[in-house]
């Protein structure tokens, strides 16, 4: 059986482990995270002994390697060390998305793998997930003949984006990365696999337009728990993490990121002294709310990707047009309209009602574990589709994205390599 250490403890960090645990594939058997309540929790829970359980990730890589495989699943400007120090000790890596905020070190992670013949998967769990396997059986047998255009929608949800992005870690680029980083290189790294090749083109339009001081109601409060007409915001925190309480499932998430103390009181001395409990017109966030991504390909075909807060939390939506026909996707069922007969057909693509990471992203998240654990145990690097260097690939889409946006110009990736 394959052995995990892991390398944060959060809410990824322990899911990961869990799936691991739970399906049979791997013994998880260290850990090291800096919060102790967390910490004592995972030990516990995967009965660590206290001999492999560490505050810090430079004590658990401090030696000779504890396991085969290590998942990195600190925050996101924390994965160059402690991926780069685990290469070089021969762990297998499973690395959180994103790999990191600047290409320089993302790049400094895929050469460190490269060169100790590592084994790094990135955590873009959409690849993995059973709707999109179905979809891309589809598209690479011809179904709709050449992909001419594709539509691509990721709503974020308008509660999950004031609870991450606007209250939440990752609120600020400067303290974490860019809003279609941290949220939608996954986005535009799954629109790349459906494809089969990286644009050579990229534009970008968005910003930050209404979690602004500017946006405030008049007579609103900075902190929701002081605020006269916090039950006509939809953004309220009360609303958000009371209402929680009642729901054991969110206690995990979003709850479990505010609070350990599952009771009224504690979810509202939580929101009287912390973050998660202020109004998302008086936060320090700096990331974008909306943002439109537009490629062209070396075949003159396109695609774009829209990100917004202001939709429900649901499943990706995606329209697929092509020259024999046409498909639309909902993260649960592809609608496949064939133009030889006129005739629609729909397929169960048996993702699950529920995208959010806190369930698994329609079965991504356990697919992906089951990949890059097979791929350790046999030694098999092809049996993970989002290595070092596939991922390092769409993660300078991103970039380039993000160039255009603040240049307001269109940004050549260059040759684009194929990559399915």
């Amino acid at each position: 059986m394959v052995t995990l250490a892991v390398i944060g403890a959060g809410l990824r960090g322990t899911g990961y482990a869990r799936l691991a645990r739970e399906g049979g594939f791997a013994e998880v058997v260290a850990v090291a995270e800096p919060d102790q309540d967390r910490r004592a929790d995972f030990a516990a829970e995967h009965g660590i002994p206290a001999e492999r359980v560490f505050a810090d990730w430079r004590d658990l890589l401090a030696g000779e390697r504890l396991a085969d495989a290590v998942i990195v699943a600190t925050q996101d400007r924390l994965h160059l060390q402690p991926a780069v120090r685990a290469a070089e000790l021969g762990y297998h890596i499973l690395l959180e998305k994103p790999m990191a905020p600047t290409e320089e070190d993302a790049a400094a992670i895929a050469e460190a793998a490269d060169r100790n013949g590592v084994i790094l998967a990135v955590c873009h769990v959409l690849r993995y997930a059973p709707y999109t396997t179905k979809l891309k059986e589809l598209l690479d047998e011809g179904r709709i003949g050449q992909i001419m255009n594709i539509q691509h929608l990721e709503q974020v949800g308008w509660w999950h984006q004031a609870h991450s992005f606007v209250r939440g870690n990752w609120r600020n680029e400067a303290e974490s990365a860019p809003m279609l980083l941290a949220k939608a290189c996954h986005d535009l790294d799954w629109l790349v696999h459906i494809k089969g090749e990286v644009p050579e083109r990229v534009s970008s339009f968005g910003k930050l337009v209404h979690f602004t001081k500017e946006s405030k109601p008049a007579g609103a409060a900075d902190r929701c728990l002081d605020c006269s007409i916090e039950p006509t915001c939809p953004y309220s925190a009360r609303r958000l993490y009371m209402d929680g309480l009642a729901d054991p499932a969110r206690h995990v998430w979003p709850l479990g990121a505010i609070t350990r103390d599952f009771t009224e009181e504690g979810v509202l001395a939580a929101l009287r002294e912390g973050p998660y409990g202020r109004c998302v017109y008086a936060c320090d966030n700096d990331v974008v709310d909306s943002q439109v991504v537009i490629m062209e390909f070396a075949d003159g075909t396109s695609a774009t990707c829209t990100v917004t807060a202001f939709g429900a939390l649901e499943h990706r939506k995606t329209r697929i047009f092509g020259t024999r026909g046409s498909i639309e996707c909902d993260g649960e069922t592809l609608r496949v309209h064939d133009f030889l007969t006129d005739e629609v057909s729909v397929i169960d693509a048996l993702a699950g009602a529920d995208a959010s990471a806190a369930s698994g992203h329609g079965g991504g998240d356990g697919a992906l574990m089951r990949a890059f654990l097979a791929a350790v145990r046999d030694n098999n690097p092809a049996l993970v589709s989002t290595n070092a260097q596939a991922s390092l690939a769409t993660h300078r889409v991103v970039w380039a994205a993000e160039q255009a946006r603040h240049t307001r110009t269109v940004v050549s990736i260059g040759k684009a390599p194929h990559h399915a």
